[in-house]
């Protein structure tokens, strides 16, 4: 399995709890809360899913993936090291 999506997953999780946590930290748009709110759950809950189906995944990449926000890109990093045959794996 490609750790492409894994990589595009972790990506809009963060982005996403960044502008949350800005938003939240300034003016507080109710519409973009509602907005970006389900995204970063639905993109934590894609991270998780991915991390945990990769093939070659240790639990150290399982549990990295439970951490919210740069929990994913950990995760990627890790998996990414530990790819079969000692090569980065495919982007």
């Amino acid at each position: 399995m490609p750790l492409r999506p894994l990589r595009i997953a972790a990506h809009i999780e963060l982005v996403s709890l960044l502008i949350l946590l800005a938003n939240l930290a300034t003016v507080h748009l109710r519409p973009l809360s509602s907005l970006l709110g389900p995204t970063h759950g639905c993109a934590y809950l894609f991270v998780i899913l991915l991390a945990w189906r990769l093939p070659h995944a240790t639990p150290a990449v399982r549990a990295l993936s439970l951490i919210p926000g740069v929990g994913g890109l950990l995760a990627l990093r890790r998996a990414a090291a530990r790819s079969p045959l000692g090569r980065p794996a495919s982007r």
